[in-house]
This record gives structure tokens, sequence and C-alpha cells, in this order.
């Protein structure tokens, strides 16, 4: 008699037998959130590259972001954006540090790190909120109409077009302050796509940051170690990984190229 062996695999996290995946359905579904979200990124983007790339003129990175906090008039062309680029990725270290830390266990050693994420996070959105805020207060030179305005970047005003000849500042009875240089009117679409993609990526890094304290404080009340596991400081830095990574490709479109 042939006796046939039915063997049953049960995992852990699946109600319904084996996965299909071999991986716990949260962490699934953080990931089928992740690439849906990576396509709204990538269809602005690809967006932004069509309207930039169909202009004649389109403002020069090096020129516009070319401040640096408490560096006065200094040309230090992507320096701050540099700065927010490495904060940005020594937190993503951070939370690798604290998912680390999950998987063995360690209540310490996930609420230091998170809290250190956190800090980063908070970090970056400081220096996005003072660059917006020196970009739309900036006052510069554009000729409209034959006057000279002064103009800061926003949804509808770009100060960044192509300079006006000295010549024809002089025909048009015109002069500014030596040093000082007057503009055109930029593409309008410049400030749309800038506020719009890193505004909607700023946001992002909000939502990540609010997340990290919710786990933080999960983690500081011992509700991870009552379940056993730290899987949702894991999914939580699939998400922050994520905001990280879209951030290089925000940074190469904008400031790079």
């Amino acid at each position: 008699m042939t006796t046939t062996a039915v063997s049953q695999h049960q995992t852990k996290w699946w109600s319904g037998g084996k996965s299909p995946f071999n991986i716990e359905y949260g962490k699934l579904m953080m990931w089928y959130f992740l690439m849906s979200d990576s396509f709204t990124f990538g269809a602005f983007l690809i967006s932004y590259g069509t309207i930039r790339f169909s202009q004649n003129y389109w403002p020069s990175p090096s020129f516009v972001f070319n401040t640096f906090p408490g560096a006065g008039e200094a040309n230090l062309p992507l320096a701050f954006v540099s700065l927010m680029t490495f904060i940005l990725i020594m937190s993503s270290v951070t939370m690798v540090l604290a998912v680390h830390e999950g998987h063995h266990g360690n209540r310490k050693g996930v609420v230091k790190w998170l809290a250190w994420t956190i800090v980063g996070g908070f970090a970056f959105l400081s220096c996005q909120a003072w660059e917006w805020h020196h970009l739309i207060t900036g006052a510069h030179n554009v000729l409209v109409d034959g006057k000279i305005e002064q103009w800061g970047q926003s949804m509808t005003h770009n100060p960044w077009g192509p300079l006006v000849p000295h010549e024809e500042l002089q025909k048009l009875g015109l002069s500014v302050p030596e040093g000082e240089h007057v503009y055109t009117p930029g593409p309008v679409a410049f400030g749309g796509y800038f506020f719009g993609i890193t505004g909607f990526h700023g946001f992002h890094v909000f939502s990540g940051v609010v997340i990290n304290i919710i786990m933080l404080v999960m983690a500081q009340t011992g509700v991870f170690e009552r379940r056993g596991h730290y899987l949702m400081i894991e999914k939580a830095g699939l998400y922050w990984h994520f905001v990280d990574l879209v951030w290089v490709f925000v940074f190469l479109c904008f400031y790079l190229v």
C-alpha cells in the first residue's frame, strides 16, 4: 500500500498558507506602495524633463543654487544642496543601524539610532525651508516692459532668464549699481516644477519623520518587545530609504543637469 505523505507548509505571517514571495505580508505591501509611489515621482520627473528640453533657455543650477547660510554673497555653487544630500544619506545610515539593532532585539540601540534618523530628517527639512525662503524672498533685477523690477523665484515669476546686455540698458536709459546684472524673465515652468517636485518630496520626508517618531515611541514603550519582533522598524526603514533614493533623482534633475 502506497502512503501519500501530504506536507503542509505554514508560515508565521500568512494565514492562507505558503507565501508566494517568501516574505512577510506587511513588507510585501510596503514594496507595492513604494513601487506605485516611484511611478508618481517618475511621471513628475519625466514631465519636467520634457518641458525643460523643449525650452530654448533654462536657468543654470550652478547660478540659481549658489548661496550658503551665513556666507553672504559668496558664490558657492551647489554647496548647500550637497550638505542637504549628505544629511539625508547619513540619516539613511542611522536607519540601517536601527533596523540592525531591531534584528538583534536591542531596544536601546533601536531607540538611539531612530532618534538620530529623526534628527537628520528635521535637519533636511530645515535646510529645504531655508532654501525655499531664500529663493522666494530674493531680489533680482529683471527687465519687464522697459523697466527694472525686483523679483524673487515663485510659481509665477522666474528671474533667471538670459542676461540683458549693458548696451541695451543704456539705450533704454536704465542703469544699475556696479557689479549687479539685469535679466529677462525666465521660463515660468521652472518655479512650478521645482517647488512642486521638491515640495512633494519634502512631504514624503515629513511623513517619514512622523512615522519614525511613532516607531520611536512604540520602541520606548516596549511594544515591539512584547510582540517579539521589530518588523515595523524594518518597514519604516524601507520607506525612509525610498525617500533617500528619490532625492538622488531629484538632485540629479534639478541641481546637476
